[in-house]
């Protein structure tokens, strides 16, 4: 017989605990009194246990109230299965990084994963080695589907418009605000420093997009002046373009923290953009129905010591 089959509508909890306290105190008044109810109150309950069980559970003798036969074996079986349930409804799920063995699956673009997982996975690995982490790259047109679907457990987006999306229940975390800067190799490109906006649009320029489309924030505002730059390529993917960076007298407007990345592990060089472009906030994002995961607040709380860190 299954669960489901089983007819619970006669028994209530609050019956069984009072029937343990009365087997532990082998007294109806003293059971009243560990249960903060009146003596009669406990009596009535003792009388719908002994018809729930068909058995008198508690019988009076001279030395006091003795349990049946019956009333030991309930005891025995539902001590831990009560306590059990205490712990289940009521005490909090403990989250032990040093024990943990776990997988998360976070979504993220390249250059996030370029910036921050090294600094990350370096601070998972000394405080809790047992958790494992796959990263799929996303983008913020294909996030949404990811968290919903269950394909990714955290996405780390830059994304304002992201974090204010009301399609579907999630929740979001602000982490931190930057902007653009313009990063070329100074072996290709010979720049009288602080860029001017002529030499910028004197040489080709590179362009990560999603969706194979054939402008960015950069185009955008040049075309709010009647400007327009040469797209020489395209590509879905950050990383590639350090090496092209080597090889092509080309510009590429990338996030600031990349850009110094760059700078500090390629060789390449830095500059302000000369445009006014609008900055961008890198944040969490996670569905609902994990926001109270003790395991993924607490990489949550990670991912933002580390980014603060990094500031």
């Amino acid at each position: 017989m299954t669960i489901k089959e089983i007819d619970f509508r006669r028994v209530d909890l609050n019956l069984l605990v009072t029937l343990l306290v009365l087997l532990r105190e082998r007294s109806v008044s003293r059971a009243a009194e560990k249960l903060y109810l009146g003596q009669p109150a406990v009596s009535a309950a003792l009388g719908r246990l002994r018809e729930l069980f068909d058995d008198p559970l508690l019988v009076r003798t001279a030395q006091g109230m003795v349990p049946t036969v019956k009333a030991l074996e309930l005891e025995a079986a539902l001590k831990p299965a009560v306590a059990s349930l205490q712990s289940v409804l009521f005490e909090p799920t403990v989250f032990d990084p040093g024990k943990a063995e776990r997988t998360f699956v976070l979504g993220m673009p390249d250059w996030v994963e370029i910036w921050l997982m090294p600094l990350l996975f370096k601070r998972l690995q000394q405080l809790a080695p047992g958790l494992r982490i796959a990263v799929k790259t996303s983008d913020p047109m294909r996030v949404h589907d990811m968290l919903d679907q269950d394909e990714i457990t955290l996405a780390i987006l830059p994304s304002c418009s992201t974090f204010d999306s009301e399609a579907s229940p999630r929740y979001a975390l602000p982490l931190r605000k930057m902007g653009f800067a313009c990063v070329y190799d100074p072996q290709q490109v010979a720049l009288v420093l602080p860029l001017t906006l002529e030499q910028f649009l004197d040489f080709p320029h590179l362009l990560v997009t999603y969706r194979v489309a054939n402008e960015g924030v950069v185009d955008r505002i040049l075309s709010e002046q009647g400007l327009t730059r040469r797209l020489a390529y395209t590509t879905p993917h950050f990383g590639v373009l350090p090496n092209l960076l080597r090889q092509l007298p080309a510009l590429v407007c990338v996030p600031e923290v990349l850009a110094e990345h760059w700078r500090q592990h390629f060789g390449l060089a830095t500059s302000p953009i000369p445009l006014t472009l609008p900055g961008f906030t890198v944040g969490l994002i996670w569905h609902a129905s994990r926001d109270r995961d003790p395991a993924l607040c607490w990489l949550r709380a990670q991912i933002e010591a580390v980014v603060a860190e990094a500031i």
